[in-house]
């Protein structure tokens, strides 16, 4: 009995007797057919996503110049299906909201895999800009600030600790621009965000000014205490993280200084100053 992988079939190499058809492929998830698909190994398309212009739905004509049945295609016929690839591919991004799509959803990408954000995070973000797309709030502004206003919006969302700061930098746009950006989607889409945790940019700060673990769960506690005690409230939540790994230092015996956590944090030194009396005062530290 011989196996026919193409086919998915076992059949007898004496009497061409076929024993079992359409069997299940256990072999990598990608193959090659020809040199002009060697690139290409992917055997199933990818999953549908908001994060792509056409959902992930498109359909592709595939680059192997043979029929169903194995046999190569005449000249004119070749000549045939390599036009209707060509459209194929012209008809993806016809319309100017898909090439807006398209556009926008590359510098998504980018900015993810450049902020180390998780795939849901990027889905989200997906999702308000077709939101913001549909509203016609791009229109006349910059494709890239109301994708960074996105993702940051997302970020919020998914409490997950991204500042300005840091999307104004990995998209390399002024951030009074994302700002503007994110107030336009506020009000325009009526969202409403979360209160940033502080205690989820601990970890952050932290790791940027080599605290040890030790101090960040003794800043962790100083954090519980402030929230307990209400003096947490309206205060920027890097510059409170930042005075409690200050505080926790002091506490711990561990060297570091206001500037070094100040760098790492993207706040002032003045700021932590503050917070850190604060602090003290409050927590009778």
């Amino acid at each position: 009995m011989m196996t026919d992988a193409s086919r998915g079939e076992v059949y007898c190499s004496s009497c061409g007797f076929v024993g079992k058809d359409k069997t299940v492929e256990t072999g990598p998830e990608w193959r090659s057919f020809s040199s002009e698909e060697k690139d290409d190994r992917s055997r199933a398309g990818l999953p549908s996503s908001v994060a792509i212009h056409d959902m992930g739905l498109a359909t592709t004509i595939g680059g192997e110049n043979k029929d169903a049945s194995g046999k190569t295609l005449s000249g004119s016929m070749r000549s045939s299906i390599e036009r209707m690839r060509t459209w194929d591919r012209r008809s993806q991004v016809h319309e100017s909201a898909d090439r807006n799509l398209r556009q926008a959803f590359s510098e998504l990408r980018r900015l993810s895999e450049k902020l180390s954000v998780s795939e849901a995070v990027t889905e989200r973000a997906a999702y308000i800009y077709r939101k913001a797309l549909e509203r016609s709030l791009v229109r006349g502004r910059s494709i890239t600030a109301i994708t960074a206003a996105s993702l940051y919006a997302a970020c919020r969302d998914r409490e997950i600790p991204r500042t300005l700061k840091d999307i104004a930098a990995a998209s390399n746009i002024k951030k009074k621009d994302v700002a503007r950006s994110y107030r336009l989607l506020l009000k325009e889409m009526d969202m409403k965000m979360p209160v940033v945790n502080p205690a989820k940019c601990i970890t952050k700060i932290a790791s940027r000014a080599h605290v040890s673990e030790k101090t960040q769960r003794r800043a962790l506690q100083i954090l519980l205490k402030a929230e307990e005690a209400r003096i947490s409230a309206g205060k920027d939540p890097m510059g409170l993280s930042a005075s409690a790994l200050y505080v926790a230092c002091t506490l711990e015996g561990e060297k570091m200084v206001q500037r070094e956590l100040a760098i790492a944090a993207g706040v002032t030194e003045v700021t932590i100053r503050n917070r850190y009396k604060g602090l003290k005062l409050a927590l009778g530290i």
